[in-house]
């Protein structure tokens, strides 16, 4: 509850600058705001990494001697699908952690804080821009661990240091684009428990039609087709383009997000930010507890 005293004085401080900079700042208190919050219950950071953890354990080492890659000659190689896997399993890893801020805004609806805030003299956005961010933030974090679990089983990259660092650059991109739907929802339910489940319910299908677990061509034409032009096959693909975690002879699918993964994957998570954004901000005014 200090944390939410702290930031309710900074909001009532007169600030200098336009509406711009006014946004910026208070979007800026309520991020840190949450980071504190976060910081004073690991276990929130600590759970959120359970999961991905357990993925890449149960994936490489359960189905990885049992998935043959398109091109791969001879028997079947598991250290050949954990580098096919890693960016998928880095994917989902961010785009999951959307249930998580679509509950953590539920849960200050809940609590009528998300009223407070919209009493005090802030900036339109600042409260839901604040979170996001924090989540981003935890978001990164939890990438650092599971890219260090990765290494320990045998992951690697094959390209240079800039690239490696633009795919994690996409991911969270795309995790911050997610977060914003997250918002929408936890603003759109009355429990943190509806948050949860109304934020994970389409997250399975969106994340299982797609290229993150097997190629696509494997899939039935009428799937195949939405997995090719899923977001979040086009930021798996991105990143293994860039991670350089493709195998020698995949074949690309022709698909222009396939052909154009990078450029896909950056204007998908722009729209999606531009448009979830603007619908959160919208029910932001109007949601009351």
């Amino acid at each position: 509850m200090s944390t939410v005293t702290e930031a309710a004085r900074r909001a009532r401080a007169p600030r200098p600058g336009g509406g711009t900079v006014r946004s910026v700042r208070d979007s800026l208190v309520v991020a840190e705001r949450n980071l504190i919050r976060m910081a004073r219950i690991p276990e929130m950071v600590i759970f959120g990494l359970v999961q991905p953890i357990m993925f890449v354990v149960l994936f490489s080492y359960v189905f990885g001697g049992a998935i043959a890659l398109p091109g791969q000659q001879g028997p079947i190689d598991p250290a050949r699908y954990r580098e096919f896997l890693m960016a998928g399993i880095f994917a989902q890893t961010v785009t999951f952690a959307t249930a998580g801020a679509g509950a953590g805004i539920a849960d200050d609806m809940h609590k009528g804080l998300i009223d407070r805030f919209r009493s005090l003299p802030m900036a339109r956005g600042a409260v839901l821009t604040g979170r996001t961010l924090a989540d981003l933030v935890q978001t990164a974090l939890t990438l650092v661990v599971l890219a260090a679990v990765a290494l320990i089983i045998g992951w690697r990259t094959h390209e240079n240091f800039g690239k490696v660092l633009a795919g994690f650059g996409l991911l969270l991109l795309l995790g911050y684009a997610f977060s914003w739907i997250g918002a929408l929802i936890g603003l759109s339910v009355r429990t943190p428990e509806a948050a949860t489940s109304g934020g994970l319910i389409w997250l399975f299908p969106l994340t299982f039609i797609s290229n993150a677990f097997v190629p696509s061509d494997s899939m039935p034409a009428f799937l195949r087709h939405i997995a090719e032009w899923n977001p979040f096959s086009a930021t798996v693909q991105a990143a293994r383009d860039l991670f350089g975690n493709l195998p020698p002879g995949y074949p690309v699918p022709d698909a222009w997000p396939m052909q154009h993964p990078v450029l896909a994957s950056v204007l998908w998570s722009i729209v999606i930010i531009v448009v979830f954004r603007t619908l959160a901000v919208r029910k932001y005014r109007s949601a009351t507890a």
